[in-house]
């Protein structure tokens, strides 16, 4: 007697197989996700391409796409343009983009980390932020998603910086990292990933080159923001050292011109503001009012100090 074969389901085999349930594999029908089954008398026959399509189904849904968004992959995929290269360049988006390794930390090592005195606050707080993800079943142990943000925090702490502060810094630093993140993305999508979007949904071969691209340009944001960042704090470090230190000399105005550069977020504003033929100009006047400023502060501290001037309203 031949035996049934094993690429034909009933819907409820459908369902054992895939792991999905006989009232969402219906749904799935009655929304174009699914392809109809074979009539054969009174029954419905699913084959393999049923198996399959619940399984991209399934993926998909992991990937936090939904039923609408996964429908249009679909119907690429239907008529010819493939879904293997969208699914890679998705995964090449979504995938890590540090080195870091997730670590865990025992509370107690938190504790001992951060001078030894619980602080339920912080850690409520450090959980919100996202910088420790609780670990379900264990009340004591922590995942640390990124070690080297974790040791940041306690080498601030053991300096002074208190726990409050550290959190508050986090928040302002991630809010301009976010700022930077979108602005990095609207660049490159516009002058390197446009091409791709131009026709509608980008075929099979248009996201495995997307793919790529994402792989060769994901470090670029990584090294731009190292470099500006130990840019910045050569110059504004000198610039703060040299304020604290000498607190009553006047700027030397040349010495800013020629080392200060204004962020390029700051002149994107001020062309929204004043326009492109003017920003230079605003600039310029805006910065000898800041040198002029400084300078009366800096000539009224010391006459003050000597006891010419008691009272400046």
């Amino acid at each position: 007697m031949p035996e049934q074969s094993a690429a034909e389901y009933r819907i409820e085999d459908l369902a054992h197989h895939s792991g999905a349930t006989v009232r969402t594999i219906r749904a799935y029908q009655d929304r174009g996700l699914l392809p109809r089954p074979e009539r054969r008398g009174r029954s419905n026959v699913y084959g393999p391409v049923h198996l399959d399509r619940l399984h991209q189904i399934a993926d998909l849904l992991d990937r936090g796409y939904t039923l609408a968004s996964i429908k249009e992959l679909l119907d690429a995929w239907d008529t010819g343009r493939g879904l293997g290269g969208v699914l890679g360049l998705v995964a090449e988006v979504q995938g890590p983009w540090t080195d870091e390794k997730v670590a865990r930390i025992s509370r107690a090592e938190l504790e001992r980390r951060f001078g030894g005195v619980p602080d339920e606050d912080a850690l409520a707080e450090a959980v919100t932020l996202g910088v420790l993800e609780p670990v379900p079943g264990n009340e004591d142990e922590f995942l640390v998603p990124s070690p080297q943000e974790l040791a940041v925090a306690v080498e601030l702490h053991a300096a002074g910086v208190p726990l409050v502060a550290i959190s508050g810094h986090l928040k302002e630093v991630r809010q301009q990292v976010e700022h930077i993140a979108c602005r990095f993305l609207e660049f490159t999508t516009e002058h390197v990933f446009a091409r791709f979007l131009e026709h509608g949904p980008p075929t099979d071969a248009d996201a495995t080159e997307a793919a790529a691209l994402v792989r060769r340009l994901r470090p670029l944001a990584q090294q731009t923001i190292d470099a500006e960042l130990a840019r910045a704090m050569r110059v504004f470090a000198t610039l703060h050292l040299r304020q604290h230190l000498l607190p009553d000399a006047p700027p030397r105005a040349e010495e800013e011109r020629t080392t200060v550069a204004l962020p390029a977020g700051t002149m994107r504003a001020v062309r929204r503001l004043v326009g492109v033929a003017d920003a230079a100009a605003f600039v310029h006047a805006a910065t000898e009012r800041e040198l002029h400023n400084r300078t009366l502060d800096a000539l009224t501290s010391n006459y003050a100090k000597s006891g010419q001037v008691d009272q400046i309203d």
